[in-house]
């Protein structure tokens, strides 16, 4: 092996299935040799990997959507690196890649998983959130899968989060009438109007998210994006218009629930108003792809689309990075860089 690859590197590996909130005793930082790429693989140096609320459920031992992460083993997501050593063709040494194998200083990715990106057209780290799955969610979400139309009001839940803030942004640049979004703090909601162009916003801790979203939405809604369940559902049912259509992208109030969730109460509403309820999985939506990087570039050339970010700095943070985005401690993407 040439003497300019890396001889180990870390890895956060899960070592326990969470009962409730994660705790450090769940997981481990551990040190594995690294080798020459075979062929058909390259070695990439992870310069940005991305902690998602997905990942929650990912650590419990049921079956899902996406398989658990096995115990002793590497958690995996979303990253963004520079390939360092080439075993396909198809890739040269400092090419930037887009690949499933986060969580890791390094990673031997096959060839067929790495997508070539453009540090050129965009921040790396953008290819995690507003460029890629995040971005994406929040497109087909509303567009597809919400059947957004112009003229209608939109309500937002974790509206300042990765995808809550391009939901409602994107809802704007194409006419909505109204959109209204909840976040967990005045900062936030100050964000959301002030830089996101949001119409109203308020934080869900200041009272009962019904009457708050009844305030903010005097005329009602017809598309709700829903990250968090719970209450926010609820609330959404209860001033749904006639026809009104939700897309359920996330739970996160619920994901490290230990008892049942007794919200939304008033689910027969769907049918008084008929209503649609379509559960959202980014991964039935890569037909979009091409439409969603064209629009989303030239929103982001004219200013018309924003995006923050927040970074932790060092592998050694990782699972303090993903703890923090659950309790809501981020703006935007939370991103783990490595420099």
């Amino acid at each position: 092996m040439s003497a300019s690859l890396p001889t180990s590197s870390r890895e956060w590996h899960l070592v326990a299935r969470p009962h409730g909130w994660p705790t450090n005793e769940d997981v481990a930082l551990r040190e594995t040799s690294v080798a020459a790429p075979a062929a058909g693989h390259v070695l990439v140096r992870n310069i940005h990997f991305s902690v998602d609320p997905y990942m929650r459920g990912r650590m419990n031992d049921v079956k899902s959507y996406t398989p658990p992460f096995e115990l002793d083993r590497p958690m995996d997501g979303g990253a963004v690196g520079e390939v360092i050593a080439s075993g396909d063709e198809r890739f040269a040494v400092g090419d930037h890649v887009l690949h499933g194998l986060g969580w890791r200083e390094y990673a031997d990715v096959p060839a067929e998983r790495a997508a070539k990106v453009d540090a050129s057209v965009a921040p790396l780290s953008a290819y995690l959130g507003v460029l890629g799955m995040t971005g994406l969610t929040a497109y087909a979400g509303l567009f597809e899968v919400a059947s957004f139309k112009e003229g209608d009001a939109v309500f937002v839940s974790g509206a300042a989060g990765a995808v809550g803030s391009q939901v409602g942004q994107m809802a704007r640049i194409k006419g909505a009438s109204r959109v209204i979004g909840s976040a967990g703090s005045d900062e936030k909601v100050k964000l959301l109007t002030e830089e996101y162009g949001f119409h109203a916003a308020f934080n869900y801790k200041d009272g009962p998210v019904t009457d708050q979203l009844r305030e903010a939405a005097p005329d009602g809604i017809d598309v709700y994006f829903d990250n968090v369940g719970g209450d926010h559902l609820e609330a959404a049912l209860a001033s749904f218009n006639t026809h009104g259509r939700a897309a359920i992208c996330g739970m996160i109030a619920q994901y490290n629930s230990t008892e049942p969730n007794p919200a939304p109460r008033n689910l027969a509403l769907v049918i008084g108003k008929r209503l649609r309820l379509e559960g959202l999985l980014v991964g039935d939506h890569t037909a979009l792809r091409p439409r969603f990087v064209e629009d989303v570039a030239g929103w982001l050339a004219s200013g018309e689309l924003k995006y923050r970010e927040t970074a932790v700095e060092g592998i050694e943070h990782g699972f303090d990075a993903f703890l923090g985005l659950l309790r809501g401690e981020n703006t935007g993407k939370m991103i783990v860089t490595l420099g």
